[in-house]
């Protein structure tokens, strides 16, 4: 029987799950076709940062909550998504009273795309682009392109973004459990 928690069935890493504090906000939007697949590393920051949450994206019909959380002025909100020309990054800086709330985008490369492109009001966040200093380790889906991370892995850099440098080292390795043990426990058998 698999864990309730981790989702594993022959090699648990509830063990290996910590318990993170960040004064920031991590919003996971995500694609629903996202929601049940088993390489989803969205799960992790949800496990692991108090802080996050997740909202189900929806051309139609964003989710009020969200939108409501994006126009508190208690909150500074940003979307971590490549820039373009009509949609330049910018540099991040904290701004004096106000929680920083980032958006990610909780899909693959070419859904997150879509989701920008048929969503005028995330089109309008303020963007913030990362720059990984490494190259991603997240090998779990065919078709990953280079320089992209997934979205552990951007949350992640967005906590070294913050300073929180022991916080991003948790998380980093708890991340790694779950990459060293999906294709051994997907396989059936204990990870050696």
């Amino acid at each position: 029987m698999s864990c309730l928690r981790c989702g594993f069935h022959h090699n648990c890493i509830c063990d290996a799950e910590p318990r993170l504090s960040c004064d920031a906000r991590f919003v996971l939007l995500t694609h629903p076709k996202e929601l049940n697949k088993d390489t989803n590393t969205g799960e992790l920051m949800l496990r692991t940062l108090p802080n996050c949450q997740r909202y189900t994206w929806d051309r139609v019909n964003p989710p009020t909550e969200l939108l409501d959380q994006l126009r508190n002025p208690h909150y500074q909100p940003w979307l971590l998504f490549p820039s373009d020309e009509q949609h330049p990054a910018a540099a991040y800086q904290a701004a004096d009273s106000k929680q920083p709330l980032f958006v990610l985008l909780d899909a693959t490369w070419q859904e997150a795309r879509k989701m920008v492109r048929k969503s005028d009001w995330l089109a309008s966040l303020p963007r913030l682009s990362l720059t990984p200093d490494s190259t991603s380790a997240y090998q779990l889906r065919r078709n990953q392109q280079a320089g992209n991370l997934c979205t552990c892995e951007a949350g992640i850099a967005l906590l070294q973004l913050l300073g929180e440098n022991q916080q991003a080292d948790q998380l980093q390795h708890y991340f790694q459990c779950f990459i060293d043990t999906f294709h051994a426990d997907k396989s059936g058998h204990s990870k050696l």
